[in-house]
This record gives C-alpha cells, structure tokens and sequence, in this order.
C-alpha cells in the first residue's frame, strides 16, 4: 500500500487566506505527479486555523481530487463547522483497502490544545483493529519529539493506546501537530509526524528559547509499507538525468 501523509494545512477565511489555500493546492498536485500514484492521502488534522471556518474551501478543494482522502481533526479544528462541510462524515473511522486498513482517531480535548482519546475511544480502537496490518492517524503525537512547547501538548494517554496497538499489526502510527518530520519508536511500532504544507515550527529544543515558525521547504510524507520517504514540495524540481 502506498500511502501520502499530509499535516497541519491551517486553511483560514481571511485576509490571509490565499497563502495556505495555494500551499495545499501545490501540496495535492505534488501528490497526483507520484507514480505510481498513493491508495489514498490522509491529513492528519489542523485543517483550519483557530477561529476561521474555511471548511468549505477544503471541501471544493478535494472536491475534484482523484484519490481518496482521509481527513483528520486536531487541537485547531472545530467539529461543528466540520460537520457542516462535510454532513455526516465522522470524526473517527476505519477505511479498509486490500493491503492494510486506515484507522483515524479523534485525539482534540475540550479543555486545551493537548492531546486525549479517552478510554471509549481506546475500546473502540481495540475493537476495530484485527489481523490486518494498520496505519493509525491522529493529531498529536503519543511521544516526546524534543520540542518543549510541543511536548507539553501531546497525547496525554499515549501508554494507554500503546497497549492497545502492541496487541495488534500495527504497521505505523501517523501524526501531525509538530509541523517537522519526526519518527520515533512507540511500542512496537513507529510513529512518524509529517511537516505542514504551509509553514514549518522551528527547531527550538530548549524551553528557554522562543518556538516559533519558520518558511523552511513545505513537504510531505509517503509512506509504503514500514519505509517513509519527505517529498518535497515547496522546492520540488523536475526530474533530472544521472551520469
């Protein structure tokens, strides 16, 4: 199975709109030109930014898109304004294709930007998981990446869900909310953080210091099987011959 990991596309409805709208354009065409092309993309959550229902932009956006496209929320999506974008799609769901199946998990929590699937989503994680080999997606990471800001506000039940995915196939464990490639092990599995299609978080691995953003080269992830490769984007080139 091939799959193309997309993260933290932050689509907003205002002045600044058009910047993170073109990034993610750029970021899908960049998808379509992969040969052979991805079983499916999965977005792993900030669609939108804080505050702007642009929903509806990502909607006409992937509306045309010729490969499916799995769609997951993190700390900066609003699930009402989802649901009117997208009416009856869930926020949790598994997608099953010949070679593995998708599994997405809602990890927002009402009460901060920091991660929590809750014991009634673990269950159901435990129930929908079988012999068949996974790719589990969430927002936040269930591991530190070295960050300070960010790993303050990452998934706050991540030994629990790594005893339910240790009982299971588990190929990788997919995430976003870093804005930077990271993998690392969890249990026995990996899992891997894809970079933003819109801008990138600084590499600021002291708590002394200010996170910020930065405008390092927008990529994505493809991942076959357990091997990943960063497909860039932002400075993608055409393909050039070797001698």
């Amino acid at each position: 199975m091939l799959l193309a990991h997309l993260s933290d596309t932050h689509l907003r409805a205002d002045a600044l709109r058009d910047g993170p709208v073109a990034a993610l354009h750029l970021a899908l065409g960049r998808v379509l030109a992969v040969d052979p092309r991805p079983d499916c993309v999965v977005i792993t959550g900030d669609l939108c930014e804080y505050g702007h229902d642009a929903y509806g932009l990502l909607r006409d956006l992937l509306a045309r898109f010729p490969i499916p496209v799995h769609l997951v929320l993190g700390n900066h999506d609003d699930p009402d304004a989802f649901g009117r974008a997208f009416p009856g799609a869930p926020t949790r769901y598994a997608v099953d294709y010949p070679d593995a199946a998708v599994v997405v998990l809602d990890s927002r929590r009402p009460d901060g930007p920091g991660g929590l699937l809750g014991p009634d989503q673990l269950e159901w994680l435990d129930r929908t998981l079988g012999a068949k080999p996974a790719y589990v997606c969430l927002h936040h990471p269930p591991v530190a990446v070295g960050l300070p800001l960010l790993d303050a506000i990452n998934l706050a039940d991540a030994a629990d869900l790594a005893a339910v995915l240790d009982r299971h196939p588990v190929v990788r464990v997919l995430a976003g909310h870093v804005h930077r490639p990271v993998t690392a092990p969890f249990g026995r599995t990996l899992v891997t953080t894809a970079p933003s299609t819109y801008r990138q978080t600084s590499l600021t691995l002291r708590a002394d210091r200010v996170t910020g953003y930065t405008r390092e080269p927008t990529a994505f992830l493809l991942h076959r099987d357990d091997v990943t490769h960063v497909v860039q984007v932002s400075h993608a080139t055409p393909l050039e011959g070797a001698f």
